[in-house]
């Protein structure tokens, strides 16, 4: 990648990509049945910043080869972590957990079709994202390596543990400790799988892995922790999901247990300590090193 990289060409060209992976990949609303393909692409393709798929495509541009074939199989990773997410959003959002009625600035899932369908969303979205991953055209171990790593990101020691951790928090006080274990999990799990999966991909060594690995690690953390800040800070316009949830919830955040300004501090912190974990890469690291930046400034 050149010294003169333009970050914000990046960001168009790579997010007009997932879209356009995410359509081809998607079945379509005239596949029976059609209400569910319909929900799930609204649920899939309803907008989101695409953090991690991005992820993927900043991650899988390290390595040396850049042909046709990691091209497509960077595609097939972006679409199974983002359908993995979006099934995660629409579960969160159902009346047992989160009950919320916005997401993404319109109606959830659930509201806008009815709960069993958002359940079934869900249930075929996580099921969808190993089935893409399957067929990817790359070698066989690599498939079966992004799969492995997908399925534990997103499983009882990842993402679904982490929302069970969040659940049963609610109403008590967490320690720094606890805190972060649940983010790490509910949050970074799935974020550190995105740059772990273009990883995979481009067929980096162990000691570049070890390095995306800490970078990861930072990220995810900092990302939950500005999701804490705004979440208290921000409104529901701009949140595009209702604000204030956790606060209501009576959940623990960075914010309530450490306060707004420390939150602020820590999550700027972890971002210049990913950003520095990506010093061996020189230049080609440039992608996900705005990606930090990004992640950390939002909502500013």
């Amino acid at each position: 990648m050149s010294t003169d990289f333009q970050f914000q060409e990046w960001l168009t060209a790579h997010s007009e990509r997932t879209e356009q992976a995410l359509d081809r990949l998607l079945d379509s609303a005239k596949t029976t049945p059609h209400r569910l393909h319909e929900a799930m692409r609204y649920a899939a393709q309803g907008g989101g910043k695409r953090i991690r798929p991005l992820l993927v495509y900043a991650s899988g541009q390290l390595g040396d080869n850049q042909g046709e074939a990691l091209i497509e199989s960077l595609d097939t990773a972006a679409v199974a972590i983002e359908c993995i997410h979006a099934y995660s959003l629409v579960h969160d959002d159902l009346p047992c957990m989160d009950d919320d009625e916005l997401r993404r600035g319109r109606p959830t899932v659930h509201k806008a079709f009815d709960e069993a369908t958002a359940l079934l969303v869900g249930d075929a979205l996580q099921t969808r994202a190993f089935e893409i991953l399957a067929n990817a055209n790359c070698d066989a171990q690599v498939r079966l390596k992004m799969i492995a790593v997908l399925a534990a990101a997103s499983g009882s020691r990842g993402m679904a543990g982490g929302q069970a951790i969040d659940l049963e928090s609610v109403g008590k006080k967490l320690d720094l400790p606890g805190l972060k274990q649940m983010h790490a999990m509910k949050t970074g799990a799935l974020l550190s799988c995105a740059v772990e999966l273009g990883g995979i991909a481009a067929n980096l060594d162990p000691a570049q892995m070890m390095n995306l690995d800490h970078y990861s690690k930072s990220l995810g953390l900092a990302f939950q922790i500005v999701d804490d800040v705004l979440d208290a800070t921000a409104d529901s316009q701009t949140l595009g999901k209702t604000a204030g949830k956790d606060a209501a919830a009576n959940k623990p955040t960075y914010v309530t247990l450490m306060g707004l300004d420390y939150a602020k501090k820590q999550a700027k912190e972890l971002q210049e300590t990913a950003i520095a974990s990506l010093d061996s890469f020189g230049a080609q690291a440039q992608a996900l090193k705005d990606l930090a930046s990004l992640v950390v400034n939002r909502g500013k």
